[in-house]
């Protein structure tokens, strides 16, 4: 093979073993691919405009890339990685004590429940023993092909113990999982389970696993959770839910591995697209008056802090954060009242929308009520960012917008990016 044909192999996703150089053409791909485009249909959009033409394709790989754990076996992880270790018998370690900790493992998975993707930090101790050790980075293997399912915290945190326990063979086992949920923020859930000498969740081994957890700063409270049903959209009427677009998630299912019919399934359709309709494209045009004043002596005044929900055309993602804002006004009243800046960015965050293009539009809806001169500021997480290929945890994105005054006045805005700082 030549350099090229390597090159080729790279771009292609055949080098990491991601997706074969027919990805686009499986069965499973094209189904996902087609009741992508009955969902957007019925969310309004044309499937032609040039932000949605490639979704379809888009969300099959992330959602096909984000489940590639039905594919794959824990053994094809850990037993060529399983190493002799001198001194280990019976939970020692050289006399020192045999307990293992490997802490703050990121992964995503995806909620069974609505489909959406929720992070997980997931912290794993175990006591080695037959002599034997599992070579570090193979735990976040382990972890990982679990995650890349559909799940809910519980379970995957006894997946994963029962997998460690059963292939490393060591004394114990235990999983702690801090799993956050997006909703308008975060819903968040702290999970364990455990096996071997880790069954007693009172005994002293789990007193020192936590205790080291603790002692990096991980916070716990003693007693984790069973949590059963943790997904923050509920289950709600869903008699007018369009049939057809509750086909095309049940297919959607069916691409990935799964069952429709399992019982945690069978109203996931319908949270789904409870949650998807928030962003059906409606025919509104928002009709503000003008103000129009000559304003002697001009202040700064801000709009800090406005929390909003938006959803990524690209990948049918959210994306959330805040949304600051910046104009000059009199001494009097302000010209914009705080719920309708709210009202505004609520219009225009509840879309198919992407960050940059929401930030002007904000900007061209008010700059008339403020004689034109505006900055706006949005700060976001992409939920797109960890739940893809990228899987870069704890990054986020800021976008500005500015008009009149503030495209040539620096101080005028670094006067307002200062007074975000403070906030």
């Amino acid at each position: 093979m030549n350099l090229l044909d390597e090159e080729l192999e790279v771009e292609n996703g055949v080098k990491n073993g991601c997706f074969p150089l027919a990805f686009e053409l499986e069965p499973e791909t094209i189904a996902i691919q087609e009741a992508v485009r009955v969902i957007l249909k019925g969310l309004g959009e044309d499937l032609n405009r040039e932000g949605i033409k490639k979704t379809p394709f888009r969300v099959a790989k992330a959602l096909r890339q984000g489940t590639r754990g039905y594919k794959q076996k824990v053994q094809d992880f850990v037993q060529s990685a399983l190493f002799p270790e001198t001194g280990l018998d019976d939970g020692q370690a050289g006399g020192v004590g045999g307990l293992v900790v490997i802490r703050d493992l990121d992964h995503y998975s995806y909620c069974e429940s609505c489909l959406l993707p929720f992070q997980v930090k997931c912290h794993i101790g175990y006591v080695p023993s037959g002599q034997r050790v599992l070579g570090l980075s193979k735990f976040s293997r382990v972890a990982d092909v679990f995650a890349k399912r559909l799940q809910k915290p519980q379970r995957l945190a006894e997946e994963i113990c029962s997998a460690l326990q059963h292939w490393v063979e060591p004394s114990g086992v235990a999983v702690v999982l801090q799993c956050s949920h997006p909703h308008r923020g975060f819903v968040e859930v702290t999970v364990s389970s455990g096996s071997g000498g880790f069954e007693d969740e009172s005994s002293d081994l789990w007193c020192e696993f936590l205790s080291l957890l603790k002692f990096k700063g991980v916070k716990l409270s003693r007693d984790v959770s069973v949590v059963e049903d943790w997904c923050p959209f509920g289950i709600e009427d869903s008699s007018d839910t369009d049939s057809e677009m509750v086909s095309a998630v049940v297919s959607v299912l069916r691409a990935l591995g799964e069952d429709p019919a399992r019982k945690e399934l069978v109203s996931t359709p319908t949270r789904y697209l409870k949650r998807m309709m928030k962003f059906q494209k409606v025919n509104f045009e928002m009709k503000l008056n003008r103000f129009d004043c000559k304003l002697k002596e001009r202040r700064l005044s801000c709009e800090t802090n406005i929390k909003f929900w938006s959803m990524c055309e690209h990948h049918l993602l959210p994306f959330y954060g805040v949304v600051h804002i910046g104009y000059f006004c009199g001494a009097g009243p302000k010209p914009v009242e705080r719920s309708l800046v709210e009202s505004i960015v609520k219009f225009y965050g509840f879309k198919l929308q992407v960050q940059e293009r929401m930030t002007r539009q904000i900007a061209e809806t008010l700059s008339p009520q403020v004689n034109g001169d505006i900055i706006v500021v949005v700060e976001a997480e992409h939920t797109c960012m960890i739940s893809r290929g990228i899987e870069k945890f704890g990054s986020s994105t800021a976008t500005v917008a500015v008009l009149g005054r503030f495209s040539s006045d620096l101080s005028a805005r670094t006067k307002f990016l200062e007074s975000i700082q403070k906030t």
